[in-house]
């Protein structure tokens, strides 16, 4: 599988082809292009708690949604702590709103209920998008490097089986825009993290660098992991980009600090 660039009605996202090819769900990684935010959040703002004007956020949200193919309005969202939860979504937890307060906290959620847009945000960390077409269920999750050294993605996937049935060979999974490597520069503690909870197959994707830092991948620790877990290396694609280098097209919290916007990933089941 691998990451594309799609741009629908002015709005410019990422799509994995391999689950827009198997049918069934609806979803995309957003990029700063396509909404109607100003100043800092211009203009595809998705984060609801960036300080900017709600009345514009929830038009990007709509905007985002409506390019990507997830109709209906209704979302599930969750308040992020870096950890790795992956929360199964109900009914209870279904809102039309984003700024709808959530009174859980989870890094990751899952659902097999249509018509709700799993939502999670990202402004380096690594989004990841999971869908089983046999077992019609999707997954959302947001992987920062601690929720990296939590496993949170083969949480997500033994949650699906565990749950759903689902069996992971039959799983698609997308790692969208976030980080790379060279700009995620680390001191020791990211690197004894990773290599304590995953073992030392993950120094592969940790190398030293000039200045004595670390450069850390974690978009192929999380790969790595997610076959670990089972998942077909041709059913995993991993995007490229780094949000970091390209502030044009993303939101990066290294590149901009606080004063900037979210970018969200979404997904679901139509």
């Amino acid at each position: 599988m691998n990451i594309v660039e799609q741009t629908q009605n002015g709005v410019t996202f990422f799509s994995a082809d391999g689950i827009t090819a198997a049918g069934g769900a609806a979803h995309g990684f957003s990029t700063r292009k396509g909404g109607v935010s100003e100043g800092m959040w211009e203009s595809l703002n998705l984060g609801p708690s960036r300080g900017d004007d709600p009345d514009h956020v929830r038009e990007n949200y709509r905007r985002f949604l409506k390019a990507i193919g997830a109709g209906g309005g209704r979302m599930a969202m969750t308040n992020q702590v870096h950890g790795g939860v992956v929360r199964c979504v109900t009914t209870a937890d279904l809102h039309t709103d984003p700024y709808d307060k959530v009174g859980y906290e989870a890094d990751g959620l899952m659902t097999d209920l249509p018509g709700v847009a799993l939502v999670i945000y990202s402004a380096d960390c690594i989004p990841i998008l999971f869908y089983d077409p046999a077992r019609r269920c999707v997954a959302a999750v947001h992987a920062g490097w601690r929720g990296t050294a939590a496993g949170i993605a083969a949480a997500a996937v033994e949650r699906m089986r565990d749950v759903y049935g689902c069996r992971p060979e039959d799983i698609l999974a997308a790692v969208g825009p976030g980080i790379g490597p060279d700009c995620f520069e680390t001191h020791e503690d990211v690197p004894n993290a990773m290599t304590a909870a995953l073992s030392t197959a993950v120094l592969r994707h940790i190398r030293i660098k000039e200045n004595g830092k670390f450069a850390v991948d974690l978009k192929a620790i999380n790969a790595m992991r997610l076959e670990q877990a089972g998942l077909d290396p041709d059913h995993i694609a991993v995007s490229t980009l780094c949000t970091s280098c390209h502030p044009e097209m993303f939101w990066s919290h290294r590149k901009l600090g606080t004063n900037r916007g979210s970018m969200a990933a979404a997904i679901q089941l139509i």
